[in-house]
């Protein structure tokens, strides 16, 4: 099992997941179709199938095209509001595209019918890959755009929390350094969280994506995964692991990244852009 990481919009991720040996293909969140299409041809698969995370547009607004493009195209998913949706799948439903094997998680909390997708190959030594669009994300979670919090925290620690820890996770967004600045504000002494913002950073600077993670680091990190940790119920002043996940879903909506600061020379040459119609009036 193959999976392409295709960055597209301004912070997103789709996936291509490839069945190397019969050269199938399954998309999670197609969101851009003409750069999928491309991909496709480039990479001589056929698509089977779309699975979609949410019904937010930067997840599923490629769908209608793709659907289409591709008569006959199945359209997985957990909400009706997902566009060009054929099947709406159920909580541990699951799916076999070739050897590739797929179990749809339901986990509410970002939006009320958010699912992610559990995939791995039986025979495989290959870890299990988890396609978490929104709900799980690189050092955070997705915002309670409708959820709870305590949807939220049964999603993220009954649901995804069980699965085996050397799962690799594929979010939705390239949010890692934003996210780990936070959960370096919510644990300044954690040198794990240190360690994993200044390797994000340095992808950053590479334009090279943050994904995948997987979940045993996630636990090492992830404010959202360590609501239990008593450096988590200090920062919140709260200590039921869903009082806290609510408190740091707030301060999170609220956390301005701390500003970079200037090169020299650019403010050196901004310095000199503001100066220049001055100097051409004389």
């Amino acid at each position: 099992m193959k999976v392409k990481v295709i960055s597209v919009l301004e912070d997103n991720y789709m996936y291509l997941v490839i069945e190397e040996g019969t050269r199938d293909a399954v998309a999670v969140d197609a969101a851009v179709p003409k750069r999928l299409l491309e991909i496709i041809r480039r990479e001589d698969v056929a698509l089977r199938a779309v699975l979609t995370t949410h019904h937010h547009w930067d997840h599923a607004r490629g769908n209608e095209e793709l659907a289409k493009l591709r008569p006959g195209l199945r359209v997985y998913g957990a909400d009706e509001r997902i566009g060009a949706l054929t099947h709406r799948v159920a909580h541990g439903e699951e799916l076999e595209f070739g050897a590739i094997r797929v179990r749809c998680l339901l986990t509410p909390g970002h939006t009320s019918g958010h699912a992610c997708y559990f995939m791995w190959e039986d025979e495989s030594p290959d870890a299990p890959a988890l396609f978490s669009g929104d709900a799980l994300l690189v050092g955070g979670c997705g915002k309670l755009c409708e959820g709870t919090a305590e949807q939220m925290y049964a999603s993220l620690a009954g649901v995804l929390g069980a699965l085996p820890k050397e799962t690799k996770v594929f979010c939705g967004h390239e949010y890692a350094v934003r996210n780990l600045k936070f959960a370096l504000k919510v644990e300044p002494e954690n040198e794990i969280v240190k360690q994993k913002l200044a390797w994000a950073k340095r992808r950053d600077d590479e334009d090279l994506p943050a994904v995948p993670s997987t979940l045993q680091e996630e636990f090492l990190y992830n404010p959202f995964l360590r609501v239990a940790e008593e450096p988590l119920r200090k920062f919140t002043g709260k200590t039921d692991p869903v009082e806290v996940l609510r408190m740091l879903c707030a301060e999170k909506d609220n956390f301005k990244k701390p500003k970079e600061r200037p090169n020299p020379q650019a403010m050196l040459a901004l310095e000199w852009g503001l100066l220049s119609p001055f100097l051409e009036k004389k």
